[in-house]
């Protein structure tokens, strides 16, 4: 009886070892996360092999697992650029990024955990500035916020190549002019406005006249050509279907066949 404390000490100190050996052993992974497996009694971090994928895994307690977030991440930047006349610009940026999941260990080996400052964040930066450098504010301003969305999305892939980062997309949320350049921009602007107002009323008040002059010609061509048209004979002849519609009517009257000064048939009677 007095030996078995003795021999389950022994057994006790086992069990906590192996359940310590256990917990060093496993590790969960996270809906969105991958792991890189780093093997400390072999080549160090695993590039050669896809990268660990959610789920419960099991490695040596003596390995280590870094874990990354792969889903769609998004990263706010303030900056300030020049235009290409040279006025300060304060730019808002939304970068929609993702480290590539079949290269998280080169990333994880090259890069490290902090490749948003280290990559991410100066590709951005130089992209915008290059590319705002190109435009004057007024560009920026009115025009052209589209287009340098594309253009620091493009430049940015560009600086990113190899670099096992992917960008999604550049959303410029803000462009910030000196007050007194904005105020010269949007007076500009309203004048603009204006003046192609007015250019529209000027052309649709000559529009109107030349279909006042077309209409008045058109008139005038058919007075004239009715005018040389009626000869004595065409209006005799008028005069006599009239007369005979006369006729027709059932008010009593006297039809004297005959002709007046002007040789038309004469009618009398009473209504």
């Amino acid at each position: 009886m007095d030996k078995l404390p003795k021999i389950g000490l022994p057994i006790l100190i086992l069990i906590v070892i192996l359940i310590i050996l256990i917990a060093k052993s496993t590790i969960t992974i996270e809906s969105g996360e991958a792991g890189v497996l780093y093997k400390t009694f072999g080549n160090g971090v695993v590039t050669d092999e896809p990268p660990l994928g959610e789920g419960f895994h099991v490695v040596a307690p003596w390995n280590k697992v870094f874990v990354y977030e792969v889903r769609q991440q998004a990263l706010e930047e303030n900056m300030q650029v020049l235009s290409s006349n040279g006025l300060e610009i304060k730019l808002d940026v939304s970068v929609w990024y993702e480290p590539s999941f079949e290269k998280l260990g080169a990333l994880h080996q090259e890069k490290g955990e902090n490749y948003v400052t280290r990559v991410l964040q100066p590709a951005v930066r130089s992209a915008a500035r290059a590319v705002v450098g190109r435009y004057i504010p007024e560009q920026l301003y009115a025009s052209k916020r589209e287009a340098i969305q594309r253009e620091i999305l493009d430049e940015t892939k560009i600086l990113l190549k190899d670099q096992y980062v992917q960008v999604n997309e550049v959303l410029v949320r803000d462009v910030s002019l000196p007050v007194n350049i904005k105020e010269a921009i949007e007076r500009k602007l309203r004048q603009e406005q204006e003046s192609l107002e007015y250019e529209f009323r000027l052309t649709k008040a000559e529009q109107e006249a030349q279909r006042q002059k077309i209409d008045a010609e058109g008139k005038a061509t058919a007075n004239r050509i009715l005018s040389e048209s009626l000869n004595d004979k065409i209006l005799k002849e008028k005069g006599i279907q009239a007369t005979l519609e006369l006729a027709k009517s059932p008010n009593a009257k006297v039809v004297v066949i005959g002709s007046g000064d002007d040789g038309m048939p004469l009618i009398l009677g009473n209504n």
